[in-house]
């Protein structure tokens, strides 16, 4: 049986499930990094793919976003000329109470005795106005950055929009890039 399409879980219709001790089997995420590029490098402007909405966002779908977005930089882009970021991080635990179907399944499994689920996956829960994923890089290179980041829009399950950050110290400590 397959997995269910992501728009099952978009909405934060329950509070977060982050607790470990009723989970007997935790899903290993499958975000392979968070940082790619030069992340010590030292860039003019950092645009960020910005959430429009409150939603939940699968670790499949940030990985997919990570993947397109990457990709389309390092192919125009040295690595070190870029530090590519995801912003947020999956900690919520999603979890299906799975059903039979088909003749005389009624008489077999238990309905909603139990129902508490297995864990299927693990989930970002996002605000409005909350950046998901940032570039980092100099001006040369904005419109590469640009056109990445709206690759990676299309895998998000909320519209998205582009926001272009002109860095300065007191940016640096706020994104958490450190102190020069």
């Amino acid at each position: 049986m397959g997995k269910r399409p992501g728009h099952c879980y978009r909405l934060q219709d329950r509070p977060p499930y982050t607790r470990k001790k009723y989970i007997h089997r935790q899903p290993a995420s499958r975000i392979v990094s968070f940082d790619m590029g030069n992340p010590a490098g030292d860039f003019e402007i950092a645009i960020s793919l910005v959430a429009l909405e409150k939603c939940q966002i699968r670790h499949q779908a940030l990985e997919a976003a990570r993947i397109a977005s990457n990709r389309h930089m390092s192919k125009r882009v040295p690595r070190s000329k870029y530090h590519l970021r995801i912003r947020v991080k999956p900690f919520h635990y999603l979890r299906e109470n799975k059903m039979l179907t088909g003749a005389g399944s009624d008489r077999v499994q238990d309905g909603m005795r139990k129902a508490f689920g297995k864990t299927i996956g693990l989930a970002a829960r996002v605000r409005a106005g909350q950046p998901l994923i940032t570039i980092r890089c100099n001006r040369e290179h904005v419109e590469i950055a640009r056109r990445a980041l709206k690759k990676a829009a299309p895998k998000m399950p909320t519209p998205c929009l582009l926001r272009f950050e002109k860095i300065d110290p007191e940016l640096k400590r706020r994104l958490g890039y450190g102190i020069d």
